[in-house]
Order: C-alpha cells, then sequence, then structure tokens
C-alpha cells in the first residue's frame, strides 16, 4: 500500500517536493478517530516515545527521592538542543544520584543550538550531557541507583533497566517488542518497529490513564503534564514541539522522533496520535502533526488558526524572501 501525499513543497507556484505518510488517531478504547495511509506497518518510533521510556522513572519511585518536578521529568522526556539549561538539568539530575557525566553511555554531539559556537569558541568538545538524549538517560540511571541496579551497561538490551523501559512500551502499545523487531536507536538503547496505530493507541492511554493500574495512569499523566508545563526543556529554541505545545498550553502533548516520526495526545479529547513521514523528512511531519492537531482542535478557533499556522511555514532564501511554502494536501483537512 502506497501512502498518499499529505504535504506538498511550493517554490513559486511550483510544487517542488512531496511528503507522503500515514496517520493514526484513535481514542483510549481502542477505536480509531481518523486514519490516513498504512498505519498497520511497524515504525520505529525513535525519541517519539520518551513518555513512555520514562514511566519507570516515576514508577520506581527515584523521581520522588530525588525531588524531580516538572522541569526534570520533562528533560527525562527530551529531545533537547544542548542549550545551556538543559546541559546544567541533566547534570544536576545527575548529582542527585551521585553521578556524573561519566556514567552517561548515550555518546556526545555537537547542540543543535548556537551553544555549538560557544563551545567552539572557547576551545572545548561536547560531552554525553550536550547529547539531545541525556535527559533521557539521566532518568535511566537514576532509576537504576535508586533501584539497587548496577548501571553500568545499562543501555544494553538485556539489562534490568531496558527491561522495565520494554515491558513498560508493551503495556502501553499492547504490542509485542521482542529480538525480531528491534534494533539500535541514535543513543544506543534498543528500539522495537511496532504498528503506527499501536501508538496511537498507546498515547491515548497515556493521556487518559484508561487501562492503567492507579500508579501507572498517576505516573503517565504527571509526565505528560511536565512535558506540557516545562515544553522549552522537551526540545529548545525555534523548536516545533515548542511552538505546537505552547499553541494550547496545557492542552497539547507532542514529541517528535527522528526519521519523521511524531506521537501526540490531547488529553481533553481522549486521542492519542501517531504518524510517520516516509521519507523521514523532520519538516514534512512538522506540517502532518501541526494539520492533524489544527483539525482536532477546529471547534477552537484561536487555537485552529494557530495551529494552521504551523502547519504552513514559509521557505525563505538566504536572504529572507519568501521563496515558497510548505503546506497540507487535502487529505489532511
Amino acid at each position: 500500500m502506497s501512502n498518499p501525499v499529505l504535504v506538498e513543497v511550493t517554490r513559486g507556484s511550483v510544487v517542488e517536493s512531496r511528503h507522503r505518510g500515514a496517520v493514526s488517531v484513535f481514542d483510549a478504547d481502542g477505536k480509531p478517530v481518523w486514519e490516513i495511509g498504512d498505519t498497520d506497518r511497524p515504525v520505529f518510533p525513535r525519541s517519539a516515545v520518551k513518555a513512555i521510556q520514562a514511566l519507570p522513572l516515576v514508577e520506581s519511585g527515584a523521581a520522588d527521592a530525588y525531588g524531580f518536578g516538572n522541569r526534570e521529568l520533562a528533560l527525562a522526556c527530551a529531545s533537547h538542543s544542548g542549550e545551556p539549561a538543559h546541559v546544567e538539568l541533566a547534570q544536576a539530575m545527575l548529582a542527585k544520584a551521585g553521578l556524573d557525566k561519566t556514567a552517561l553511555e548515550c555518546g556526545a554531539h555537537w547542540p543543535n543550538h548556537e551553544a555549538t559556537i560557544a563551545l567552539a569558541r572557547a576551545g572545548d568538545l561536547p560531552s554525553a550531557l550536550h547529547n539531545n538524549c541525556s535527559g533521557k538517560h539521566a532518568g535511566f540511571l537514576c532509576t537504576c541507583v535508586h533501584s539497587g541496579i548496577a548501571h553500568q551497561g545499562y543501555v544494553k538490551e538485556g539489562h534490568a533497566q531496558q527491561e522495565m523501559v520494554r515491558d513498560a512500551m508493551q503495556s502501553v502499545t499492547r504490542a509485542a517488542h521482542n529480538t525480531d523487531n528491534s534494533a539500535i536507536d541514535g543513543c544506543s538503547i534498543p528500539t522495537y518497529a511496532v504498528p503506527l496505530k499501536s501508538f496511537a493507541q498507546g498515547f491515548a492511554r497515556m493521556a487518559t490513564g484508561r487501562g492503567f493500574s492507579p500508579e501507572r495512569a498517576k505516573a503517565a499523566k504527571r509526565l505528560l503534564s511536565a512535558c506540557m508545563a516545562e515544553p522549552f526543556l522537551v526540545a529548545g529554541t525555534g523548536k516545533a514541539d515548542v511552538a505546537l505545545m505552547q499553541a494550547a498550553p496545557g492542552r497539547i502533548f507532542v514529541k517528535t522522533g527522528a526519521e519523521g516520526v511524531y506521537c501526540a495526545a490531547l488529553p481533553e479529547l481522549g486521542f492519542g496520535i501517531a504518524l510517520k513521514c516516509d521519507d523521514g523528512a523532520g519538516r514534512g511531519a512538522e506540517v502532518m502533526i501541526a494539520a492533524v492537531l489544527a483539525k482536532l482542535l477546529r471547534d477552537d478557533e484561536a487555537v485552529a488558526a494557530r495551529l494552521t499556522g504551523l502547519a504552513h511555514p514559509v521557505v525563505e532564501s538566504r536572504i529572507g524572501a519568501k521563496v515558497g511554502l510548505l503546506r497540507p494536501t487535502t487529505a489532511l483537512n
């Protein structure tokens, strides 16, 4: 099955590029609300499921033991830009567990921000704290230390930490996560390919607690609420996730993942959302999720207008002149 074109990129009056994709929206009872394309096709969610992966941090009691509030929990769910505030908070989380950056096994990369310039000017190199996943990994390490688990090798398949994460993923999505559908994510932990619709169903459960134990429902609400309260810590300056959550503060949870994946939740409607831009383009996925949210929240004209604006970003020349735009196709209207 070929997925439909969901986003067009224009230059002048000509459509220069097209992005195909699939969209799945479910309610917490497991009923489809809106589906486009092949939502049964397995996809790797990558970083879009970090809020689910952070459940053990809360459920183990580690978050409370170390006094973590919205800021720390948001960073544990983040793909951040490596800005000073992100780096400093990840370092502080590790310190609560008596650890430092040397315990991180996510690897290092340059920040996705002007902080790169500051590092380079100072003659410094990035550390693992600058990795966009350092908050998630800090959460993993805190869970290990609080639970009395040896943290060395915590990124490996079969380690107790990754077993907790895998169990949470399976329970929330109700899809099998095993060696047959596993691979290694960019930050070195296992990632599992399951049907796109499973993530939509899972985030509907995360948003409502439907089918969860009281403890898990409380943990899920706490994590999503933290992200909505601290969107900058989830992403960073100028990031789409921040703009989308700020379009309706406290009402929209979104999280991007590599290769054109988005997961989202609308707690007030009880909806979970998952989508995949087939060619892996982040720009295409960002337009798709903005358009989907605009349609689902169309009864609030002000919010829908802000989201519609985000679904039509401008293409600019090097001198800032408008030369085209990205726009959702009628399939998303």
